[in-house]
């Protein structure tokens, strides 16, 4: 039998090289709430660059509600930091983030989930998601020549963490890059996200982005009445 690994001790050990400190992080966000306990827990760390790609998002005026959320999180996270002026970039609580907004285009996640209209919220669709998103991550960060690059999207109980950390590493094989593991719902983490979306009043909404998943929901409040 297989061992189960546990992508969090895995981080741990990575994380407890000096060498890491300063190094850079090509982070793909799925959205503010998620990204709030990652941003806090990793900037210590890295320069952490956030990139919001995110075409599973059926709905842009949705889109434009999420995307705005998370430079307000970043925004905030950065005047907290007190630094002293532009050209000071870190401070004792971590470093200054950066963002990068990827292109709106849901054209390309429809194409990707063309025959998999059918699947369950947690099946192949999301699994063709995962990698659809995370490629566009490992080839931004290939070009930025990043350190790491990594997703917020293992903090979700909903999120397959296995087959995410899974196609990180086949991406990061393929492009050359190094993947930073993660599950980062352990150790309170999906918890302290729920927190700080409340310290920061952040949207928090209740389903992933695609048209499925918002149709799942749906039929899951019609059911509870």
């Amino acid at each position: 039998m297989n061992q189960i690994r546990n992508y969090q001790k895995e981080l741990d050990k990575i994380l407890e090289k000096p060498e890491i400190t300063g190094k850079t992080l090509f982070l793909h966000s799925c959205c503010a709430p998620c990204s709030s306990y990652v941003l806090e827990y990793l900037r210590k760390y890295f320069r952490i660059t956030v990139f919001y790609y995110n075409p599973n998002i059926s709905m842009e005026p949705e889109y434009r509600k999420r995307v705005a959320e998370q430079k307000r999180l970043i925004q905030a996270y950065n005047d907290a930091l007190g630094l002293a002026g532009l050209s000071q970039k870190h401070s004792a609580e971590g470093y200054e983030i950066s963002i990068i907004e990827g292109d709106y285009e849901p054209e390309k996640f429809y194409k990707m989930a063309q025959g998999l209209e059918q699947c369950p919220e947690g099946g192949e669709r999301c699994f063709a998601c995962y990698e659809l998103r995370l490629r566009k991550t490992a080839e931004l960060a290939l070009a930025g020549n990043y350190d790491y690059f990594t997703t917020t999207l293992t903090i979700s109980p909903l999120k397959n963490a296995g087959k995410l950390n899974e196609i990180g590493e086949r991406l990061a094989e393929e492009y050359k890059m190094t993947w930073l593991p993660s599950d980062f719902k352990k150790r309170g983490g999906y918890q302290r996200s729920i927190e700080l979306s409340r310290e920061y009043e952040l949207y928090r909404q209740d389903y992933c982005g695609c048209i499925y998943s918002r149709q799942e929901r749906e039929r899951q409040k019609a059911r509870l009445g």
